[in-house]
């Protein structure tokens, strides 16, 4: 008996990124079971479908990809996760890793790489593309190095504010979707600006640009 084909969930924002994916995995056996445009849509739609491997872009709106990487590793553990991505700097793959990725491509890798890639997070091997591989070796020979991340640094509940004033939310509008009081909003959101050493909305809102995680 075959065995079953991997069951797949694809993230992306961009609607012709997401059909290439789908046209390319299914014509290898793989059975797309989902397909999802913004960070809180993935992880829902992974929590009702349970697929075996989420491929998953970083920058997506509503929560990055990394947040989405961080709540599947913690929710649902056995969830393989293959990150395919246009950024190729060291810190964004030592991020996704950390979150708990399985794999790491970039989107100028060769087309058929995505499905072995597929493959090879199902089974739990992992895969890393040239970039990651080289990322990951010299973090291994220099685990002292400091990434600089103060995004990372963030609590979880710190990270939910700051997608929502990078959003133009105010901090009463932020207070009634968190279900909490405004002065704790203004904690948190004093705290993000503090961590991240931005002064404003404004300079949050590049920052999450240059850092991709925001559209």
């Amino acid at each position: 008996m075959p065995p079953a084909p991997i069951r797949v969930l694809i993230a992306d924002d961009h609607t012709m990124v997401r059909e290439s994916l789908v046209s390319l995995l299914r014509s290898g056996g793989v059975d797309i079971v989902g397909q999802a445009a913004d960070g809180l849509d993935t992880l829902k739609q992974a929590q009702a479908l349970r697929p075996d491997v989420v491929v998953t872009d970083l920058s997506m709106p509503r929560l990055s990809g990394l947040e989405v990487i961080r709540r599947l590793f913690d929710s649902l553990p056995e969830v393989r996760v293959l990150v395919l991505t246009m950024h190729q700097e060291d810190e964004y793959i030592l991020q996704a890793v950390r979150a708990g990725a399985t794999g790491y491509m970039v989107k100028d890798s060769p087309a058929s790489e995505l499905l072995a890639a597929v493959h090879s997070v199902h089974t739990g091997k992992g895969y890393f593309g040239p970039q990651a591989a080289r990322a990951l070796a010299e973090q291994l020979r220099h685990p002292e190095r400091d990434l600089g991340n103060p995004y990372g640094r963030l609590t979880p509940r710190e990270r939910e504010v700051f997608h929502l004033i990078a959003e133009g939310l105010t901090t009463k509008e932020i207070a009634r979707q968190l279900t909490i009081s405004v002065k704790t909003a203004e904690n948190h959101r004093a705290r993000v600006l503090e961590k991240l050493a931005v002064r404003n909305t404004a300079e949050l809102v590049r920052y999450a640009l240059r850092k991709g995680l925001l559209d």
